[in-house]
């Protein structure tokens, strides 16, 4: 595998600055130092994905994101990585009134050197892409079970990429018995030599059976059919043992900061 700066160099470039719009309607824009993308519709993800600030530029370019999202009605994040400029980002972010959420682990594997992916699930599991409307449902029903929060606009949004082609999120959702007891997805832009792991969850009374494990081997599987070459997650501490097991290393860290004047936004 590359060496650690070149991999972090980039994901920088490819997946921050390049950033592509990730529903309907969504637009990312470049200004003044920052990539941020705007959804197309209250509820979608808003938020700063990359920024190249300096202690001059930082403050003006944080208040004009803050100005930009209220005009809209909008709360939004902005994600922090652990090598970002300046290094108080972190500082005045909080100094403008955006609250944490807890820190994660970016952490990358090359598709190709993933390791201990056979897993053998308990008998009455099955794992599968969600291809229809009648999987979206089993898949948010999922989210909800593993995360006790509302999964609606996860149902929304997966909805949203059952039709286009080439398809840029792909849910896999796992059964027992025909119930929800877990869920995750792809993210899969075209052209990109990563994908992304995301919303990885289990019901509680089905942690610790390797339901997290096959997911990441689904996943992966998919990823390499899409050509990229890595797969890229944000790791919460509970993950990134298994993750580490598997392959993936640690390229830096991301903090969510959140600017929720009103009600809660939704972290991606």
């Amino acid at each position: 595998m590359e060496q650690h700066g070149e991999i972090l160099a980039r994901y920088d470039r490819q997946m921050r600055r390049g950033a592509v719009a990730d529903g309907p309607g969504a637009r990312i824009e470049h200004v003044a130092g920052v990539v941020r993308q705007t959804a197309g519709h209250q509820g979608g993800w808003d938020g700063v994905v990359w920024s190249d600030l300096d202690a001059a530029t930082a403050d003006g370019a944080v208040a004009a994101q803050v100005r930009h999202f209220a005009s809209l009605g909008r709360e939004f994040e902005w994600k922090l990585y652990g090598h970002d400029r300046p290094g108080d980002l972190a500082d005045r972010l909080l100094a403008a009134g955006f609250e944490p959420e807890p820190t994660e682990t970016l952490m990358v594997a090359s598709v190709d050197a993933l390791r201990d992916l056979r897993v053998e699930l308990p008998a009455d599991v099955e794992l599968r892409e969600v291809t229809d409307p009648d999987g979206v449902d089993l898949a948010a029903r999922a989210y909800e079970r593993a995360f006790a929060r509302d999964g609606s606009w996860l149902r929304d949004y997966l909805l949203t990429q059952l039709a286009p082609a080439p398809r840029t999120a792909v849910a896999v959702v796992a059964t027992a018995g025909g119930e929800p007891v877990g869920s995750s997805r792809l993210e899969s832009a075209p052209g990109r030599d990563f994908a992304g792991l995301w919303g990885g969850g289990t019901a509680p009374q089905w942690r610790g059976r390797g339901l997290y494990r096959a997911s990441v081997a689904l996943r992966a599987r998919l990823a390499a059919e899409r050509g990229h070459r890595f797969l890229q997650v944000d790791a919460l501490p509970s993950s990134r043992p298994i993750l580490e097991r598997l392959g993936f290393t640690a390229l830096t860290t991301t903090t969510p900061f959140l600017y929720r004047p009103g009600r809660p936004a939704r972290v991606r």
